[in-house]
């Protein structure tokens, strides 16, 4: 046989075989329902959840009355983010900056203590699919009645109980969409405009495009987001220590497994607790099997922890088969020794390090927020032209000044000049022989005023001379602020 036709036959059975795919089919996971200490913990988590999700928008807040009285309010036009008593500007964007950074070393804090506990009670995703699968259990039964439902064909029967199921499911997702857009406008008032057609585009296509999410991946996607989609599982390898409290199976304990005790005994087998039952696989809403050992799919829910307890009091053993536990511990325990106390595990350095770093970054912002100026000024010189030479031979520039006060009701205030000996000012509706060193100016409510300012000084100086305006409230809670600026002259010989 030449080297060719070994060449074309090699061709030909590698077209005929079948090519290995690397796509696993989704396998549906009916959570079996379960009662116990971590489920009725998530029971809580979620009704916190989901109250402050969608009872926020609807608090109201007396800020007087030239500020909104919505608790809680992202206000794009007018670019403010109201919290409660606190306030801030587009140019506090810091402030939300240090937000983010706590919400990240926070969830550093409980990944390094108590690993993915944040995915399994309190993320997004979490809450809402456990609602959707509450829902389905409540329509469509336990686990074994959905799979039965799952398995049978398409009758009449069938299509009325998804379709049923289906049309809750777009409820409380039109709810959730519906709810997000309340944050960014008056609540009452865009709920009227909503359901009379006279809301924004953006607030229906905003609505729409959120419970479409919400339906597919609370209700069908599920788990695959948190194997899949969300990156929180790969960096919270890197998180995670020996010393991390986690859902762990103590093999040592449970194997080898065998589901007839009583004739085990009787056959002088060896036997381990676990005795293959199932429950913590069939209660898991990822589908896992926590006895495979530490795996991306486990959201650390623990509810398989109270499915195999509940097995142990049945059979008389002693639970923790499935329990909370560090890898170190699982080593002193294999060896007979007793695990240290789970206070110990959750205080060690790194834990305190980065219970610290989130603290002093709140204290700092805090403090910051208790002590930071309400009023600011901001000049910037005019260039077209840099400056013009008047009639008695003086020196004109021209500035546009900026007055922001940040607090909710409006303020006199005075604008006046540091330094630049024989300079005096005027802006655009006064004329030359009204200027002075200090313009008294009105400033509304929570809002940024725009003057252009004429500013007058002596030709004889320095080229370039420094100087700064000065912003000073004439109310009783009296406040300073200033800018530095230059005043500029033509050189000398001009």
């Amino acid at each position: 046989m030449t080297p060719e036709t070994d060449a074309a036959m090699s061709t030909m059975n590698d077209t005929a075989a079948p090519a290995e795919s690397l796509y696993a089919k989704r396998k549906s996971v009916f959570p079996k329902q379960i009662d116990g200490p971590f489920r009725r913990f998530k029971w809580l988590v979620m009704a916190v959840t989901l109250t402050i999700y969608w009872v926020t928008p609807w608090i109201r807040w007396d800020r007087g009355p030239h500020a909104p009285d919505q608790a809680v309010l992202v206000d794009l036009a007018n670019r403010r983010f109201f919290m409660f008593g606190i306030e801030i500007w587009p140019h506090e964007f810091y402030y939300v900056a240090g937000l983010l950074i706590m919400a990240g070393v926070g969830l550093f804090l409980v990944t390094s203590a108590v690993g993915r506990a944040w995915c399994g009670y309190a993320c997004p995703q979490t809450v809402w699919t456990d609602l959707f699968q509450h829902v389905e259990r409540f329509l469509d039964g336990d686990r074994n009645a959905q799979i039965r439902l799952e398995k049978a064909p398409w009758t009449p029967l069938k299509v009325w109980k998804r379709v049923r199921k289906w049309a809750v499911w777009l409820v409380i997702s039109f709810l959730t969409g519906g709810a997000w857009i309340f944050y960014f406008a008056d609540a009452p008032t865009l709920q009227h405009q909503f359901w009379t057609g006279q809301a924004p585009f953006v607030a229906y296509g905003t609505t729409f495009v959120l419970t479409m999410t919400t339906f597919i991946f609370g209700g069908f996607m599920r788990e695959q987001v948190c194997i899949y989609m969300c990156p929180w599982p790969r960096i919270q390898t890197a998180m995670t220590d020996e010393k991390s409290l986690i859902v762990t199976y103590k093999h040592w304990r449970g194997e080898p497994r065998t589901k007839g005790l009583k004739k085990a005994h009787d056959g002088g087998m060896p036997t381990g607790d676990c005795i293959d039952c199932l429950q913590c696989v069939q209660v898991c809403p990822t589908g896992i099997d926590i006895r495979e050992g530490p795996q991306i799919g486990c959201i650390t829910c623990a509810l398989c922890i109270d499915a195999c307890d509940k097995v142990m009091a049945q059979v008389g053993r002693p639970r923790g088969l499935i329990d909370y536990a560090t890898e170190i511990d699982c080593e002193a325990e294999m060896k007979g020794e007793a695990p240290a106390p789970v206070l110990k595990r959750l205080f060690r350095p790194r834990t305190i390090a980065y219970f610290a770093i989130w603290t002093s970054i709140g204290l700092a912002m805090l403090f910051a927020l208790g002590v930071r100026p309400r009023i600011d000024i901001a000049a910037n010189a005019e260039r077209n032209p840099v400056y013009v030479r008047l009639s008695d031979g003086s020196i004109r520039n021209s500035y546009l000044v900026k007055i922001r006060n940040m607090q909710s009701r409006p303020r006199a205030m005075t604008i006046g000049i540091e330094g630049l000996e024989g300079a005096v000012m005027w802006h655009e509706g006064q004329t030359r022989d009204q200027a002075s060193r200090a313009l008294r100016i009105d400033v509304p409510a929570d809002q940024v005023l725009k003057e252009r300012v004429h500013v007058v000084a002596p030709a004889q100086g320095e080229a370039r001379q420094d100087f700064a305006f000065t912003l000073r409230t004439l109310d009783e809670g009296a406040e300073t602020a200033q800018d530095d600026e230059t005043f500029v002259r033509p050189e000398t010989g001009q």
